[in-house]
């Protein structure tokens, strides 16, 4: 049985975890429809005294730069999944469901450029980008992706269904499905014309990951 002592830390730990989880869920809420929005909404939101929230992020930028790099690591481990799918055409799709319905570019593409990123940040993101050429590559060898799709036609996809947002959720979700499977479709090889104008290139959308002015 633990002591006094221990059972009044562990309350204070479950306690913090508590108001941490309050914390990125209320930010999370408040800084996809406005990064420009005070810390102070995040508290009032969160239900936490502004004190207990700069304890735990003494800062707006390190309270953004933590979404968003939580959003990157899902998008890693969807990434990750994805290639230990012996299928390639299995594995994008599955992919690409998998960061829709984890909303994750709303975190990684909203939030990106209103925060100074780390050094740590700045590596996932190159990792992720590896990840998502392989995830590409593989499904093209397979020979169901269009051969005149690139890696960052994917990135595209994914922006077009965050962009849905509706007040209802579930809503929200069913619609960002319905056109990701229509895009899906896109996606798939042809006998039709080729794509319209030039592929995206290569860094062409790098600059984001820096702080704007």
């Amino acid at each position: 049985m633990p002591s006094p002592t221990e059972a009044g830390l562990s309350g204070r730990r479950q306690q913090a975890a508590h108001n941490d989880e309050a914390i990125l869920t209320a930010a999370r809420e408040v800084f996809l429809k406005d990064p420009r929005s005070p810390i102070a909404d995040v508290a009032k939101r969160a239900g936490v005294g502004i004190s207990a929230l700069y304890r735990r992020y003494p800062s707006k930028d390190e309270l953004l730069r933590t979404l968003c790099h939580d959003g990157l690591r899902r998008y890693l481990a969807e990434a990750e999944a994805a290639l230990a799918e012996p299928d390639g055409w299995v594995a994008l799709t599955g992919f690409l469901a998998g960061v829709v319905d984890a909303d994750v570019h709303s975190l990684t593409v909203h939030l990106a450029g209103t925060f100074t990123p780390t050094p740590e940040l700045g590596a996932d993101a190159e990792r992720a980008g590896r990840l998502a050429d392989e995830i590409v590559e593989r499904a093209r060898a397979g020979g169901r992706l269009r051969a005149d799709v690139v890696v960052q036609d994917i990135g595209l996809v994914l922006e077009g269904c965050a962009a849905i947002r509706l007040p209802d959720e579930g809503r929200t979700a069913e619609l960002r499905r319905r056109v990701l499977a229509m895009m899906v479709a896109g996606l798939a090889r042809t006998d039709g014309p080729d794509l319209p104008g030039p592929p995206p290139a290569p860094g062409e959308f790098g600059g984001r990951w820096r702080k704007r002015a």
